[in-house]
């Protein structure tokens, strides 16, 4: 398995396929992630066509163990960020 695409990695490769410099693939490598974020933090859910969809939703208050001591304690509720992969992702990975 080869190592992650870094960002500077990837805001280069959105310049050159695009045909513009780095620094508007980065302002809008930037601006989609700012997008994306705050749409998610308020409760709201963004598809980017033939990637996937990012939303938030809220995990009940649970029973949990302590891998270390194996001791049972409470966690309060909370939300996490659920990534749902596209189909046609998932097309392509698995041919």
């Amino acid at each position: 398995m080869s190592k992650p695409m870094t960002k500077t990695q990837l805001v280069a490769a959105l310049a050159e396929s695009t045909g513009s410099d780095k620094a508007a693939a980065n302002r809008a490598l930037d601006a989609l992630s700012a997008i994306v974020t705050s749409e998610v933090a308020a409760g709201g859910a963004v598809t980017l066509p033939g990637l996937g969809k990012f939303a938030c939703r809220d995990r009940p208050a649970r029973m949990v163990r302590n891998p270390a001591t194996g001791e049972q304690m409470a966690k309060d509720a909370d939300r996490v960020v659920k990534v749902t992969i596209a189909k046609a992702l998932k097309d392509v990975i698995n041919t």
